[in-house]
């Protein structure tokens, strides 16, 4: 049979602020080198390629002490958080 209970997901609170650090920090990065940052982590989020994120600022090595479950994460809540604070949810 099927089990239908909702399964929880959930990333510790020290990892919430990391992540959003790492994202602003490799954000910056991408943007100095002359890349569009969001599509620049979007394909490494959705590919697990490094190679997407520069070396400048050391950025390629901070965007990988995080998994991309926890950058996705992230990216989601303040997107929701933005939403909701603008009143379109």
């Amino acid at each position: 049979m099927a089990n239908n209970e909702t399964m929880m997901f959930s990333v510790e609170k020290e990892k919430v602020n990391e992540a959003r650090e790492l994202l602003l920090s490799v954000y910056q990065a991408l943007k100095e080198k002359g890349y569009n940052p969001i599509n620049q982590i979007v394909g490494y989020i959705l590919s697990g390629d490094p190679t997407y994120i520069t070396n400048h600022l050391d950025a390629r090595s901070s965007i990988r002490k995080l998994e991309r479950d926890e950058l996705l994460e992230e990216i989601l809540r303040c997107y929701l958080e933005e939403c909701i604070n603008k009143g379109s949810v």
